[in-house]
């Protein structure tokens, strides 16, 4: 699952990048050192889900988690939204199930 990880910190990184932060300017927003904001964007640490809220909402994001039968439409919502603003880079969700995956 270190893919969903890697999404995740990606998806932080351009958030941070789009706001013009540096990874200090976050570090003194959020109260986290900079050195784990390093660490934190090249998934380099197992990210708490505290810490993955309080960055997200420094960066004017929101993480949800919704049932999978809605994606389609919260996809479709995504894909309008980013048509308006060209500057929003793509998402796509965090983990998926693969064909063979019985858990799902």
């Amino acid at each position: 699952m270190v893919y969903a990880i890697e999404y995740l910190t990606q998806a932080l990184k351009a958030a941070r990048l789009h706001a013009k932060l540096s990874q200090r300017a976050l570090s003194q927003k959020v109260k986290v050192p900079q050195a784990q904001i390093s660490k934190i964007e090249n998934a380099a640490v197992d990210l708490k889900v505290s810490t993955l809220i309080n960055l997200a909402r420094s960066l004017d994001l929101e993480v949800v988690l919704i049932p999978r039968s809605d994606l389609p439409a919260v996809s479709a919502v995504m894909k309008h939204a980013r048509q308006k603003h060209d500057d929003i880079p793509p998402q796509r969700a965090a983990y998926t199930l693969d064909d063979g995956d019985e858990n799902g």
